[in-house]
């Protein structure tokens, strides 16, 4: 019989996300099957997986620090924001709808036998199951029909970490304050509490951990000073992707509103030889960028117009002019073309949306979604690699007769006639370190990008035994 415990936060971006991917790789080092688990995430950062399905690309991280393949069941509900008010839900890894925050949360307290469904078949393949919540439970008007939370924690029976931020100061509010409001049956489901991203002596908050029990009548099960590895793991925000490199060859990336699937930056912004610059709404291009890359975007059209409010389409065609090169991916590939038709307006209103241009192409948008893992050649290269698709669309146009790779023998992107703009629907391509030299002209084996994300995940897992009381964390976790 498999045990389950849960680390919930006692707000958003505690750190839950990594310290689930540090037990999970603590917990298999210690010779268990362990697998993750996520009831419901939002995050339009997705992986595809196995079983043909998507989940969120922080519970990918978390398998393979299980050293599992991802599971559509690891993140059954997926919530993808397509507006400021409205998602695109992923139940058991496919798309479902396309729902209003209120339609949402009258449908949510039906996914429960879905998600209960996920859980137990993962947790028949495992010894452990490490359940990381979301947001937070002290937001208690979200109690009724809550799948993320309590909800899930009371429906499966399975007992609560809390997990505080030190970092934004007021931890120890945090977590009494959790504890003021939960409701009883709630509040006793919290067996023990972590203090999360210390920086300095950790000895020095000893006072601060006892008033939380004092307050709280929960067990210290430690405090995590910052992990100083983090940049080498996948990040779960666009805006925590920093180059460490000086280097050479400048990479700018507009910050699209809808920005998704950006891990294929994660290699880029590691390499050395590069400086990754993500551009926010209200700087312009920079004039010095080598290359501008467009990344996905999960509202093409949108991001389109978001696109030009920027005034970036004015600084891509000077860029161009000046014998920059651009790379689209995606939706940054569908953006690049003449058109995007949108005849049933499955992004938003329907009809035909002038692209920028750059390359000679036109996409279709169908509600068919292409989800798969795929082997590639890069031609200019022989690169042999690995990729993923995760789209709506189909493109086609004079421009694709230049195609700059092949998948199973099939041609795929597009090139255009100066050779300096080029598009595909690929993402994942940057993780290989042979397509990545010889893509952006570096020497081969300046960086081993897959090699430097097991060694971090390694460290994480030794950073956590060091500062956690991992032996009795592993004694709360209850049978399932």
């Amino acid at each position: 019989m498999a045990k389950a415990i849960m680390i919930q936060g006692a707000g958003s971006n505690v750190g839950k996300s990594m310290i689930v991917a540090g037990l999970c790789r603590a917990a298999h080092n210690r010779g268990l099957s362990v697998a993750p688990f996520k009831p419901q995430n939002m995050s339009n950062n997705a992986a595809v997986t196995e079983d043909g399905g998507e989940i969120g690309r922080a519970q990918a991280l978390q398998a393979r620090a299980c050293h599992r393949a991802p599971h559509t069941d690891m993140n059954p509900v997926l919530l993808k924001p397509e507006t400021d008010t409205g998602a695109q839900v992923i139940v058991q890894g496919q798309r479902v709808a396309t729902l209003k925050a209120r339609d949402y949360g009258a449908m949510k307290a039906g996914l429960m036998p879905r998600v209960l469904d996920s859980f137990h078949r993962l947790a028949a393949s495992a010894d452990l199951v490490i359940i990381e919540g979301a947001g937070s439970p002290a937001e208690i008007n979200l109690r009724a029909g809550d799948i993320a939370n309590m909800g899930f924690a009371e429906a499966a029976n399975v007992p609560v970490i809390l997990v505080g931020d030190i970092d934004r100061g007021g931890v120890i509010a945090q977590l009494a304050g959790t504890h003021l409001v939960l409701p009883a049956q709630d509040r006793d489901r919290i067996k023990a509490f972590i203090v999360n991203k210390f920086r300095g002596d950790v000895s020095l908050f000893a006072d601060g951990a006892r008033a939380i029990t004092t307050h709280t009548g929960w067990p210290d099960l430690g405090t995590l000073p910052w992990f100083s590895q983090a940049h080498r793991l996948p990040a779960e925000d666009v805006m925590d992707i920093a180059s460490r490199g000086t280097g050479r060859f400048k990479i700018a990336v507009p910050k699209l509103s809808r920005i998704a699937n950006f891990d294929d930056l994660d290699p880029l912004a590691a390499e050395p030889d590069n400086r990754v610059d993500i551009i926010e709404a209200g700087r312009p291009l920079p004039a010095d960028a080598d290359l501008v890359l467009l990344p996905g975007s999960k509202s093409t059209t949108g991001d389109l117009a978001y696109f030009r409010a920027q005034g970036w389409d004015i600084d891509l065609l000077a860029h161009v002019r000046r014998g920059g090169r651009v790379l689209g991916i995606c939706g940054g590939y569908q953006m690049l073309g003449q058109w995007i038709d949108d005849p049933d307006g499955i992004e938003g209103v329907a009809g035909r949306h002038a692209g920028l241009g750059l390359l000679d192409i036109t996409t279709t948008m169908t509600a068919h979604k292409r989800l798969a893992k795929v082997r590639a050649t890069h031609h200019a290269s022989g690169t042999a690699l690995e990729a993923y698709e995760i789209h709506i669309g189909t493109t086609i146009g004079p421009d694709c007769a230049r195609a700059w790779l092949s998948v199973d023998g099939r041609p795929e992107g597009a090139t255009s006639a100066s050779g300096l703009v080029q598009g595909c629907y690929l993402h994942g391509l940057f993780a290989s370190d042979a397509f990545r030299a010889a893509y952006l002209g570096l020497t081969a084996g300046d960086l081993a990008f897959e090699a430097g994300v097991e060694a971090a995940l390694d460290a994480l897992a030794s950073h956590v035994e060091a500062h956690l009381d991992i032996a009795q964390l592993l004694a709360l976790a209850a049978d399932v």
